[in-house]
């Protein structure tokens, strides 16, 4: 397994980089760090969908510089990690409880034993949704995790009830494996900065954009049918007015106020009745927190340090 560098995006130094089977047979690939002397713990990234650890390479020298470990999975389906179909440019999965898999061979395999406690997550979008489900059932990983953007509740959709139906329906008479209606992939010469809806800084959008240009095995394109159903049944449960009483994980959900993916008002509803949880918006900042200008990374940083125990400077 290797990981991959471009001229403004270089691979921090001291990467270890290596695969994880898990339970059901996938092959995962991480990426870890350690900074040189004491360390305050690990930190361990979660992307969201289509994401690769490649994009996190100047979220993880932030996390090193405050003297963290650090631990980065991709997600089975993207990244460097195996594809479910055939066709590895589907973003698939049969149930969002295939991603709790691999989270159980990530932190058994790889950071358990290799990484120093204590451990905190910093988790984006899908992965923080998929998290928040782990913190749902009681899996408790980690002493504190700071999700930003999770995946409640989608902004794109209009017709929300409509689509729900359509995607259980297609699913139910056997096309979870195709995608999406109009979900053909994007050509890389049609992607602009332009009306993007990720992000506010052309920098780093140019930069994650060059990413998947030289290194384009990393990509993923539009999801299937199985996965939007399924990304559909993880969000009515996380939306669930139960769900805040079953999280007794202390985590903090930071929103961005620009975002036109998932819902921000879903995560201020959510982060108002969590029993050990607390939320805060960012004003004009969109979804992509961890890649926007600094503006709006500054407040999200500024934040984590307040979370999380020993992470200020």
């Amino acid at each position: 397994m290797l990981l991959y560098a471009t001229k403004d995006n270089p691979v921090p130094e001291g990467a270890v980089c290596g695969s994880v089977t898990t339970q059901d047979g996938v092959q995962l690939r991480f990426a870890r760090w350690r900074p040189e002397g004491a360390t305050r713990g690990t930190v361990c990234v979660f992307p969201g969908r289509t994401e690769k650890i490649e994009k996190y390479f100047e979220t993880v020298r932030d996390l090193i510089r405050r003297r963290f470990a650090v631990a980065v999975l991709d997600w089975r389906g993207q990244g460097g990690s195996q594809r479910l179909l055939k066709n590895p440019m589907k973003g698939h999965v049969r149930d969002f409880d295939e991603y709790q898999v691999d989270i159980q061979a990530f932190m058994r395999e790889i950071v358990l034993p290799d990484c120093p406690p204590p451990y905190f997550a910093l988790a984006h979008s899908m992965g923080a949704a998929i998290l928040l489900d782990a913190a749902r059932h009681g899996r408790r990983w980690f002493d504190r995790m700071v999700l930003v953007a999770p995946m409640l509740d989608l902004s794109l959709l209009k017709h929300d009830v409509a689509a729900r139906r359509m995607a259980r329906l297609c699913a139910g008479v056997g096309l979870s494996n195709l995608y999406v209606p109009r979900g053909r992939k994007v050509r890389l010469d049609e992607v602009h900065f332009d009306g993007n809806r990720l992000t506010s800084d052309k920098a780093r959008f140019a930069r994650n954009l060059t990413i998947t240009m030289e290194q384009p095995q990393l990509d993923v394109g539009p999801p299937t049918i199985g996965w939007v159903r399924a990304a559909f049944d993880l969000m009515d449960r996380l939306t669930d007015p139960a769900t805040a009483r079953q999280i007794r994980q202390p985590l903090l959900m930071a929103a961005a106020g620009a975002d036109s993916i998932v819902s921000t008002p879903a995560i201020e509803h959510l982060g108002t009745r969590l029993i050990a949880g607390a939320h805060v918006v960012i004003p004009g900042a969109r979804h992509e927190l961890l890649q926007e200008r600094d503006i709006y990374r500054e407040p999200l940083f500024a934040a984590f340090d307040a979370f999380i125990p020993g992470s200020a400077n």
